[in-house]
């Protein structure tokens, strides 16, 4: 076995959010569904930008990558792989993950796509809508994927998104290889209900082929996973194929599976949920790191919990204060 490098290396979608808050009304009348994420062309990119109100925020996300951003906040060792263009988004993005203390090195790519970028209308209960131009993101491939750089991850996780392109794909299987054969964890998050339902089979296929070792999910999507409406049927089922599972809840909080059991924990409280943008990405910080630093499970998913607890409370997916000093406080750091 290889000597770990990172806790914690994530591979996803390389994505510069644009964050604005929107008035009632304006997402149906630009044919929006709220909370959903709708994917843009060049054009339909340039007309959302131009609509926009002032005072938007500008910065590097990506699930993947707010995740790794999460892990660096903690005090984890974090790394992304992801692809962006040779222009001046790309430049933001690497610029924010140097920032962040996020190793990123994933060569750029030059005279193709540009680097895609998502508008997040946030309504006033908090609620976001995505919009997401995907460009550069997508010609992620294999050459992308650097042995050394997996083999020294204790744990690898991937989006599910990742599973759209072809070529995308196949980096993403080659990544669990080279994670098992350094004796180390692959682990993916479904991302979304409606990729799910896309890619139901294969996605099984991989928890059951034990190509991936953890599964997260939350609970719409878990539900997709196994097309049941019943979340216990669903946590018995995710029970059988997956090393470990884990799954959030919103405000009831998170829970693991593992080898039959199951540990939940609840929600921290916040005052006002601002931007619910993140909250997934940033539990999935939490109960990483709390993994490949051999916490317990139920301290990992405390860890998780406090992460998104912070996130939710302000525009952007990243977090806005030291999440290491904030574990310590909730006598969580370890």
């Amino acid at each position: 076995m290889t000597q770990t490098r990172f806790d914690v290396l994530t591979i996803g979608n390389a994505i510069v959010d644009i964050i604005a808050p929107v008035e009632p009304g304006f997402l149906e009348r630009e044919g929006m569904k709220e909370g959903i994420m709708h994917l843009i062309d060049t054009d339909r990119a340039a007309d959302l930008y131009a609509k926009m109100p002032e005072g938007r925020q500008q910065i590097s996300g990506g699930s993947a990558g707010n995740t790794a951003a999460g892990v660096a906040s903690l005090g984890g060792r974090a790394a992304f792989v992801g692809k962006v263009a040779d222009d001046d988004l790309g430049n933001v993005f690497a610029s924010d993950m140097a920032a962040t203390g996020v190793h990123y090195a994933t060569t750029r790519l030059s005279g193709g796509a540009l680097t895609a970028r998502c508008m997040i209308f946030v309504s006033p209960d908090g609620e976001r809508t995505m919009n997401t131009y995907l460009g550069a993101c997508h010609e992620l491939t294999e050459r992308d994927i650097i042995p050394d750089e997996i083999g020294g991850a204790a744990i690898t996780y991937m989006e599910g998104f990742l599973w759209d392109p072809v070529e995308a794909k196949k980096a993403f299987v080659l990544a669990a290889h080279y994670a098992h054969k350094n004796e180390r964890a692959a682990a993916f998050t479904l991302s979304d209900p409606f990729c799910v339902d896309r890619f139901r089979g294969e996605f099984l296929d991989l928890i059951r082929s034990k190509t991936i070792d953890y599964v997260f999910a939350n609970v719409n999507e878990l539900k997709s996973l196994y097309q049941t409406d019943d979340l216990g049927a669903a946590v018995r089922e995710i029970a059988k194929d997956a090393e470990v599972a884990a799954i959030t809840m919103g405000s009831d909080g998170a829970m693991a599976v593992f080898n039959g059991e199951v540990i939940s924990v609840p929600a921290f409280p916040v005052e006002q949920v601002v931007d619910a943008t993140g909250a997934g990405d940033l539990f999935a910080s939490g109960f990483l790191l709390g993994l490949a630093r051999g916490q317990t499970l139920e301290a990992s998913l405390k860890t998780g919990c406090l992460a998104a607890s912070e996130v939710i409370t302000h525009i952007g997916a990243r977090p806005q204060i030291d999440l290491a000093d904030l574990t310590r406080q909730h006598g969580l750091a370890g």
